[in-house]
């Protein structure tokens, strides 16, 4: 097979090539790719943080803790984000990815091009989100 280089020819291929070589290094490099972005926007992140601006405003104070505490909240979930990255190199590495934690059934390339550090197949998604709905609703 050819090696794949775009995402048509990843969503082109035969399904009894599911997850083969090409398409575990084209997941590898995007998600390669995806942690050195998101790594570097912690960084540049971090620096803004780290570097207030002189604010003799209320108001202008106000909104840049605001701005601050969203900023915090953005590191947060990229750092998180970093680990999901981590688990699914390291599950391509062990030859899982693709595949549902549940289930063991494909994932599908669609749902991985859009999110490629699903860990669960879009039904066994769906169902979990459910459960996680029902329960923050009893707890309320």
């Amino acid at each position: 097979m050819n090696q794949i280089v775009d995402k048509q020819q990843l969503l082109d291929a035969p399904t009894e090539e599911y997850m083969n070589d090409d398409q575990l290094a084209f997941f590898k490099t995007l998600l390669t790719d995806l942690k050195k972005k998101t790594m570097l926007h912690i960084e540049e992140m971090k620096v803004q943080l780290s570097d207030p601006p002189e604010i003799n405003d209320d108001v202008d104070r106000a909104q840049y803790e605001e701005d601050s505490r969203i900023g915090l909240r953005i590191l947060d979930r990229e750092r998180k984000l970093i680990i999901k990255i981590d688990k699914s190199l390291r599950r391509i590495t062990e030859g899982d990815f693709g595949y549902c934690k549940e289930t063991g059934e494909p994932i599908g390339i669609p749902r991985l091009l859009i999110r490629p550090i699903s860990e669960y197949c879009a039904d066994v998604k769906q169902v979990n989100e459910g459960k996680e709905r029902h329960f923050q609703r009893e707890r309320k």
